[in-house]
């Protein structure tokens, strides 16, 4: 098989990876924007949360993303922030 076969071979198995990358983050970015946009309708940014129960509500919110729309509606209700050793 001639070089430049090997090497047009390469070039176009690298594009289809880097396509598939892309289209990966993409959708990642895609999937948490959408869960942001159901924290935010549901007021969640309104009072800004102060303690970790309220940002944990806010990340899991944000992860569940599309599924918040199916029924979904994680919360954190309880959480300890481990303390500094003395």
């Amino acid at each position: 098989m001639p070089d430049h076969e090997i090497r047009h071979r390469d070039i176009h198995a690298r594009a289809v990876r880097n396509t598939g990358a892309r289209l990966f983050s993409l959708l990642v970015l895609l999937w948490l924007a959408i869960g942001l946009l159901a924290a935010g309708q549901r007021h969640y940014f309104e009072n800004s949360p102060t303690n970790c129960a309220g940002w944990g509500t806010i990340g899991v919110t944000a992860l569940a993303g599309p599924l918040n729309y199916v029924g979904a509606n994680p919360k954190v209700d309880n959480c300890t922030v481990p303390q500094p050793s003395p």
